[in-house]
């Protein structure tokens, strides 16, 4: 038996009068006439009050009540009313309004669907808000790493574009490589250190990037005179793409003068650096700009960033009291520039505010003891330059001032040989100004100089390879560096200026060419070049002591790969050993 609820309106017409009935009424299907007359007879009334209603046609509110009472008690009994009517009136259904007999609570709204979320502001990472759903569900999955490698690349190219462009409406300064004097390159540019705040100041340092072979730092020292207030007594450390010449793309600055730096061993957002004082400074390039000072030069606003850390700051016992003469990256799989976090709430000793990036003291070596016998000892050597092996950055060699090359671990482990010497014997004065190891695999590093001599060194033997000792006419090594894109081929700058290129395939004996530069003197150089790319592009970077900075193409038959060139080298250094 099915039932079935309705409120219905008819209009009702007589003659000439028309009537509005409602009626509440209980639809049922039953096939059972037993239950028809069963109903019939408990209410006899009701056939006798419709009787009426038909003779009469009239419908009173009462009438209206009186059905509703019915149908309530019909409901109980599943009677259909529809069946008891029969009345033979023009009968027009208006409309229809169900379950008006519903207890419950009625809405007329559509129920609105809804999610618990929570925020953060100010938002301090990628994720500032969530809720219960996964996130997988309702964002698509982006590799936020290389859509970041995507975007850094294609600014850097959009940016060379521009500045190309801007070059050929505005030649006012020339960007573009031009053709040179000098006999072992094919071209040159210049950075344009022509800024307001770079005059009068010398270049003691450059430093290119192990990761990002374009981005170069150079160290400017303290001016003569300073118009600015804010740069009185201040270095400059200059951070650069070389692709982009017109201006550095970072300007850093400290207050004390600056002797070595270097870029995070993983990226070029961290910049660190020692000064004469022994500070040691770490600058976050990610900071937002607004937190540090700003001048203007002319029509061009300039930001100059202030150290994120200091150890200035430390009040403690490992505080440096001597000049930092080197500061050298240290890539490992337990120390990598991504394991940092500081409280925002809490002031963190010599980290300016808003820094998230400070320096933890984790060891101290003390290289006399550790790394020099007893006979050396009593001769005090003085350490100058530190490089780390690039296979095993465990391993460490440290230049001095008496010729030798000392060997340590970072682990204090026993290694051998625990000294690099000359062929000659005993001990000299001789400054070990410049080191490099091999970048293409093997345990090979070279040794310049202060009396001209060059070395070439294993790891696994106290005594050299190979030794040069009149190629610079006596001239000290101020610095030399392997080819980035020949494992054969090595560059040599020495004291006055002159520029030597190595070519061991062709000749073990003598470099290949000479370069005087003729203008004015060369205070340092550096290398730079992509080795994974077969293109061929290697460049010389020489600061000037003027405060310029040129880039000199070398030509390709010292910067392209030779065919077996690595077996070729190993024949001749098997050779010689």
């Amino acid at each position: 038996m099915h039932l079935k609820d309705c409120l219905d309106m008819y209009l009702v017409q007589t003659h000439n009068c028309v009537w509005i009935v409602f009626v509440l009424s209980v639809l049922e299907k039953s096939e059972s006439g037993r239950e028809r007359q069963r109903s019939q007879e408990k209410f006899p009334h009701w056939l006798d009050v419709c009787i009426m209603a038909r003779k009469l046609c009239i419908f009173s509110v009462g009438l209206v009540l009186l059905c509703k009472m019915w149908l309530n008690m019909l409901s109980q009994n599943g009677y259909t009313v529809s069946a008891c009517l029969g009345l033979n009136l023009q009968i027009e259904e208006a409309y229809v309004q169900c379950n008006e007999d519903n207890l419950e609570r009625d809405v007329q709204t559509e129920e609105v669907e809804t999610l618990e979320k929570w925020t953060q502001h100010p938002g301090e990472g990628a994720l500032v808000s969530g809720g219960k759903e996964s996130n997988a569900a309702l964002t698509p999955k982006i590799d936020s790493q290389r859509l970041a490698n995507f975007l850094r690349s294609a600014g850097q190219v959009i940016a060379v574009l521009l500045e190309e462009d801007q070059v050929a409406t505005q030649p006012r300064w020339k960007l573009r490589s031009r053709q040179t004097s000098l006999s072992i390159s094919d071209s040159c540019f210049q950075l344009n250190t022509n800024q307001p705040f770079l005059h009068d100041r010398k270049i003691s340092c450059l430093y290119v990037s192990q990761v990002q072979r374009q981005a170069l730092l150079s160290v400017h020292g303290l001016p003569e005179k300073a118009d600015v207030a804010l740069l009185k007594r201040k270095s400059i450390i200059c951070v650069w793409n070389v692709w982009q010449p017109s201006s550095p793309q970072k300007v850093l600055i400290c207050d004390s003068e600056v002797l070595c730096c270097c870029f995070s061993p993983s990226r070029t957002t961290l910049v660190f650096a020692g000064t004469i004082d022994g500070s040691l400074l770490v600058w976050d390039l990610r900071e937002d700009s607004r937190i540090h000072p700003h001048v203007t030069f002319g029509e061009t606003d300039w930001t100059f960033r202030v150290p994120t850390f200091s150890t200035d700051g430390v009040l403690n016992s490992v505080n440096h009291t001597s000049p930092i003469v080197a500061v050298e990256p240290v890539s490992t799989s337990l120390c990598t520039d991504q394991k940092y976090g500081l409280s925002s709430l809490s002031y963190q000793e010599g980290l300016i505010p808003g820094g998230k990036v400070k320096l933890v003291h984790s060891s101290t070596m003390e290289l006399n003891s550790s790394l020099f016998p007893k006979d050396v000892r009593l001769r005090t050597p003085q350490t100058l330059t530190i490089k780390f092996l690039s296979s095993d950055p465990n391993h460490f060699i440290v230049g001095t001032n008496i010729g030798l090359i000392g060997h340590g671990t970072r682990h204090d482990l026993k290694v051998l040989p625990k000294l690099f010497r000359p062929q000659e014997s005993g001990i000299r004065s001789i400054r070990v100004n410049a080191i490099d190891f091999f970048p293409f695999g093997k345990s090979l590093f070279l040794v310049g100089c202060s009396d001209g001599s060059i070395r070439l060194h294993q790891m696994t033997s106290e005594y050299p390879l190979m030794q040069w000792n009149d190629s610079t006419n006596g001239q000290p090594i101020i610095a030399l560096q392997w080819a980035l894109t020949r494992p054969a081929v090595f560059f040599v700058l020495d004291a006055l200026s002159n520029i030597y290129i190595w070519d061991l395939l062709e000749n073990d004996l003598l470099p290949v060419a000479k370069q005087t530069i003729p203008s004015e003197k060369v205070v340092t150089m550096a290398l730079l070049g992509e080795p994974e790319k077969t293109n061929g592009l290697l460049g010389v970077v020489l600061a000037k002591d003027s405060g310029q900075i040129d880039v000199q193409c070398v030509k390709k038959k010292w910067a392209l790969p030779q065919p077996e060139e690595s077996e070729k080298l190993n024949l001749i250094l098997l050779q010689s050993f």
